[in-house]
């Protein structure tokens, strides 16, 4: 493995926009990542294994609900902390974000927004520190990009909640020890459950064979007749919107964190061409390199301002979805474009394990696909400034 060398690309200054604490939020994450994450990363992707050794980090660093109240185990933090928390764990592996992601966004989140204070008391400080960790059930195996048509499905017997359907593609599922639920009752409207791992028939396979995300457990979750405390029912919202203000929010923080996979692959391109010596001088002298590093930088720069101005509207509480997904767009395929261009700086080299390049790659064609795909958001976007849904 490489020393991580890493130096973060500012072209516009945008550190003198941040505060202190934004800054030192950001260089603790951006220097576990270089102790923790950096040299262990390529081996874990290649035996396609999560390390499970390096949650305990993320709960340190604050990944786990940065923005959640310290009165419930978060750290208090503001939406450009929490962006920046991603961006950082991001520029180590996708898949390492998604983990926080979904224990941050989607899983805590809820329970915080929409849970009692029970609820809240119970799971959060626990979730806060790692010694719970969750996962996120929205999508099923014939719904994906039409989450309102899922056939998960609740009953009430009485005493309790009887639980039957499954979930596909699920970050986090073959260890989480709850996982957040979204099903109908019984006519029709979405609630959201949280269920225990241990509950008869709830079971979280794993699933195998993935070329991308491959240091990230991705897995099923199977509900069997599975009986589920009342007590345990999201009472705060229903209806789609409350899994989908959940995406919100995970989105919003994969803004942020493919900037981080962006700046990576950048900054090992541009180590790369200094050093790469063809026809007698540095690839980094020829026009062609310099065309490509100048436009990966510009469109990190564009990307950089896109996501501070969104944390500026999280903050204020004036951040719309079509907003969100406008941010979540752009900077995935920007991110995704740099990784190819990069691989292409380093030849041969970029496809193997001892640079990040094609790690990045990788993932982010999953990065762009989840938590809304490179399409829909364009037209979430699109139904936004015309008034006129493209889809149901």
């Amino acid at each position: 493995m490489r020393p991580d060398l890493f130096e973060a690309p500012d072209y516009y200054n945008i550190d003198d926009l941040l505060s202190e604490e934004h800054k030192l939020v950001r260089d603790a994450a951006r220097q576990w990542v270089k102790r923790d994450i950096s040299p262990i990363i390529e081996d874990y992707a290649q035996r396609a294994e999560f390390p499970k050794q390096i949650i305990g980090g993320l709960a340190d660093i604050g990944a786990f609900g940065p923005y959640i109240p310290a009165s419930y185990g978060g750290a208090g933090l503001d939406q450009i902390s929490y962006g920046l928390i991603m961006q950082e764990i991001e520029r180590g592996d996708s898949g390492v974000r998604s983990t926080a992601s979904v224990q941050s966004s989607l899983v805590m989140y809820p329970i915080y927004a929409y849970g009692n204070e029970n609820q809240r008391k119970k799971y959060l400080p626990k979730l806060a520190s790692g010694e719970l960790m969750g996962c996120f059930g929205l999508t099923e195996p014939n719904h994906g990009s039409n989450p309102s048509g899922m056939e998960t499905k609740f009953k009430d017997m009485g005493d309790h909640y009887l639980l039957n359907g499954a979930k596909l593609w699920i970050s986090n599922a073959p260890f989480a020890d709850i996982a957040i639920v979204w099903a109908k009752n019984e006519v029709g409207r979405i609630h959201g459950l949280i269920v225990e791992r241990g509950m008869p028939g709830f079971s979280t396979p794993e699933t195998h064979h993935k070329w991308s995300l491959r240091a990230s457990a991705t897995g099923e979750l199977i509900f069997d007749n599975v009986k589920v405390p009342k007590e345990n029912l999201l009472e705060g919202k229903n209806g789609l919107g409350a899994p989908l203000g959940c995406l919100d929010s995970a989105r919003y923080g994969i803004a942020w964190g493919a900037i981080g996979a962006a700046m990576d692959c950048y900054d090992t391109a541009l180590r790369y061409a200094k050093e790469r010596i063809q026809f007698g001088k540095p690839i980094a002298a020829t026009q062609l390199q310099q065309k490509k590093l100048a436009e990966m930088l510009t469109e990190i720069t564009k990307a950089q301002l896109l996501a501070l101005r969104l944390g500026q509207l999280k903050n204020q509480g004036k951040a719309s979805s079509a907003q969100i997904s406008m941010a979540k767009r752009n900077n995935v395929a920007m991110a995704l474009n740099i990784a190819r261009e990069a691989r292409q700086v380093l030849g041969a080299m970029g496809i193997t394990g001892d640079y990040s390049i094609m790690r990045h790659m990788m993932n982010l064609e999953s990065v762009i696909t989840y938590e809304g795909t490179h399409d829909i958001h364009l037209l979430i976007t699109g139904a936004d400034i015309t008034g006129f849904a493209a889809f149901e």
